[in-house]
């Protein structure tokens, strides 16, 4: 059974109603990153952090897998295929997706802020909202979560190795302007197979590169279609 990584970005959910980061109308727009999404940020003001994060993730509840989501998980029945994400969303794990790596963090768990990489102290939360006051085991407020700028990415390292290890690797809805996840494909074997699926693909030149510019919903199956014909 052919070994594939999809490495999805902000684009594979913009389909399910979520915002991508960098659009015009992004998820930011109202907040400068440095304000919510950087490591130093937590420290000066972690209220703010907090209703921000408690927003997304109520609005999450709503959101529903879309297609592209709903064909990889599918696709599974005949391909070993592992998800590497760097959307905080669960949207590949309620379409049915078995081995889901996210790099950025997870939006429905709450971690230490003494130690944000402590898995030990990660706890499920679903779409509920984290309070000032809640604790972590260590006895730290329990904050998103979320890989902040500034902080370590510690599931790069795991998914460096899966994509070494892959047979086909496809990019689905992401820039790849993002490091250092941008830096997994440089990990692909030699003469291994690449999909990048994106309405506005901006890749420099790979060897043996498929591009598909179609939205994910429409470019994920057709890219599958010819995984199929390999």
């Amino acid at each position: 059974m052919k070994k594939i990584v999809v490495l999805t970005g902000a684009g594979i959910s913009v389909e399910s109603g979520i915002k991508a980061f960098r659009s015009e109308d992004g998820l930011w727009e109202n907040y400068p990153v440095e304000e919510v999404a950087t490591h130093g940020a937590w420290f000066r003001n972690p209220q703010l952090i907090l209703d921000f994060y408690n927003t997304m993730r109520k609005n999450l509840e709503e959101k529903q897998p879309n297609p592209a989501h709903i064909c990889i998980a599918e696709k599974e029945k005949d391909f070993d295929i592992t998800v590497v994400t760097q959307n905080v969303d669960n949207l590949h794990e309620r379409a049915g997706s078995s081995k889901v790596i996210h790099l950025h963090g997870e939006l429905t768990k709450a971690c230490s802020s003494k130690d944000e990489t402590d898995e030990s102290c990660f706890v499920e939360i679903g779409y509920n909202p984290i309070q000032m006051g809640d604790k972590a085991k260590d006895g730290s407020q329990l904050r998103p979560q979320i890989v902040f700028f500034e902080e370590a990415v510690p599931n790069i390292t795991p998914a460096a190795k899966l994509v070494s290890e892959a047979d086909i690797l496809m990019v689905v809805g992401t820039s790849m302007q993002v490091y250092p996840a941008a830096g997994l494909v440089g990990y692909v074997k030699e003469g291994t197979p690449i999909y990048f699926v994106d309405p506005q693909p901006r890749v420099s030149a790979l060897k043996n590169l498929t591009v598909i510019a179609e939205p994910a919903s429409v470019g994920v199956p057709k890219a599958f279609e010819m995984i199929e014909k390999l």
